[in-house]
Parts: C-alpha cells; structure tokens; sequence
C-alpha cells in the first residue's frame, strides 16, 4: 500500500516552489515530498542565516574587529562545506578561508605557530581555518608526523597563544565536527566512488578506519586540556551535514554581537 502524506497549506505552499518541484521530478519513481520538504525548510533557514551573516560581516568591517573561526574535526566530517555555507555570500574583499599545506622545510624549522600567525585576520576581517594549528594536537601525532616533544611543546604552548591573540582583540571560535564511525566510512565509500570527489582522498583519509581509536584518544586530550572557559570547544553533532551548517552558523552569529542594541 502506498504511504498516504498530509501536509498543511505551509507545507504545501513550500513543495509548490520551483526548487521543491525540481527535487520531486529528480525523484522519479521513489517520490518522497516529506525529504523534499525537509530539503526546502534547510535551505529557506540557510538563506535566513547567511543575510544575518552578511550583517555581521559589515559590523566587522566597520567596527574593524577581527575574526577568527577555527574548523576541526576528523576526515570527512563536512568542515568545508560547512565553510562554503558560512562564506557563501559574504564580500570576498574581508573573509579568507586558511587551509594550509604540509609544511614546507624553512618552516619546520620555525616556531610552530609562525605559520599560523601570518594568516590571523586583519582589521575588519573574517579569517576561517579549515583545519588549524590543532593539526599538532591530533593528525600530526596520530600519523607519526611530529614527535612527542613537539606534540608536548604545542599542548603546553597552544592555551597561552589563544589567550594572546584574544587579549588582543581576535575573537576566536573553535568548532569541532563530530561524526561516528559508520558515517565516515559512509562518507568515504561516496568519495572514492564519485570520479567528481575521489581528489579529496588522501593518504591519511586512507588510513583514518584504521587509526579510529588513536584520533579518539588524541582528540579527548586535546579537549580536555584545551577546553579553556575563555576559548571553550564547539562541539557540532554532524552525521547530517545539514544541521551542523546550520547550527555553526547560529553559534557564530549568536557569539559575534552584531546587532545594534535598542
């Protein structure tokens, strides 16, 4: 027996746009007009937030503050798309989004953070990393690319570097993207089966199954050491991409205060 749907005249007014109806003909013969309408009220509050957003961009601007969003998470857990829905119709004279390479030799031999500090964001600025120094704090340790020294130095060194940068000003905010296990292999399975995404594995993709529990283990140290009352942790339950886009924006807009007082 076929499932009956009942919707009320809302609804109905939001499956009768063209977006919903494109997504209901793509269907074709599994029509599900619940999935769409889920779908249609996702991206109604995604434009709703990205005006507000565009609203906090120019009270950056013109108040010259400076922003700094830091995205971790593990392999696949959606922080760039998560950025691209944060930076999506913001001027792209004030936001730059940070993702750096694998260091180069001249700075390995640097203080670690120097890299990091090149691109902190300037006066009226947004400055989002996908993936940060926190790189030390995780990845690196777990892949055997740093050693325990430099692992111990960066977690005795990186509370005291955050509290710098705010006491100047930086208004620092850390997001971390939490998925299970059965996603990420989910997730992975979709990547190296889309000719369009396999560019996105790397050799540590590769490997991040494997070294699940070692992520775990490095992952809960580094929150508990630097989840600091003055630069607390985000966590964003994100098995559904959707609602962890749309709730690191609330957290930004809700953090960063924007709004002219009455």
């Amino acid at each position: 027996m076929d499932k009956k749907f009942f919707f009320s005249d809302k609804e109905l007014k939001l499956l009768n746009t063209n977006k919903a109806i494109k997504l209901l003909l793509a269907q074709e013969d599994n029509i599900n007009p619940e999935k769409v309408l889920r779908y249609v009220r996702y991206e109604k509050t995604l434009e709703d937030l990205q005006v507000e957003l565009i609203k906090m961009q120019q009270w950056v601007i013109k108040n010259n503050k400076r922003v700094c969003l830091l995205f971790e998470g593990r392999d696949a857990a959606g922080k760039g798309g998560a950025i691209r829905r944060v930076t999506h119709h913001l001027n792209p004279r004030n936001y730059r989004v940070v993702a750096l390479p694998k260091p180069t030799e001249q700075e390995r031999g640097q203080w670690y953070f120097q890299r990091y500090i090149n691109k902190l964001p300037n006066p009226g600025e947004v400055v989002l990393f996908d993936r940060s120094w926190y790189n030390r704090g995780v990845v690196e340790p777990v892949n055997g690319f740093c050693s325990q020294e430099e692992y111990e130095r960066f977690m005795s060194e990186v509370n005291h570097f955050e509290e710098m940068i705010t006491n100047d000003g930086v208004i620092l905010m850390k997001f971390y993207f939490s998925i299970t296990k059965k996603e990420q292999a989910a997730r992975f399975e979709d990547i190296a089966s889309n000719p369009l995404k396999r560019w996105k594995m790397s050799p540590v993709d590769e490997v991040a199954q494997e070294l699940w529990d070692t992520y775990t283990e490095y992952k809960e140290r580094m929150f508990a050491h630097t989840n600091t009352e003055k630069n607390p942790w985000i966590i964003l339950r994100a098995n559904r991409k959707t609602t962890a886009r749309v709730a690191v924006i609330k957290h930004i807009l809700k953090r960063i205060p924007y709004k002219e007082k009455a």
